[in-house]
């Protein structure tokens, strides 16, 4: 799995799941704001690089993101 050949629409979609698997706190959201100041493709990686460390693969695959029902899946 490489995430920097992921599309933008991919790396948008991976990076909501795991958004949702985690609680939203200011500090949780700061961490990828410091990797990725105004860069969003970096900010999405960077989400989905957490994700991945937590769990073990990306969010549509494994862990709680994986439950996630996305308004395009349904």
């Amino acid at each position: 799995m490489n995430i920097d050949d992921m599309s933008l629409r991919t790396l948008q979609l991976e990076s909501a799941r795991a958004l949702s698997a985690m609680q939203a706190t200011n500090n949780n959201i700061h961490q990828f704001n410091k990797k990725a100041h105004h860069n969003s493709q970096l900010w999405y990686k960077s989400v989905i690089e957490w994700y991945v460390n937590m769990y073990g693969d990306l969010p549509s695959r494994t862990g709680p993101g994986k439950e996630v029902k996305l308004i395009l899946d349904v």
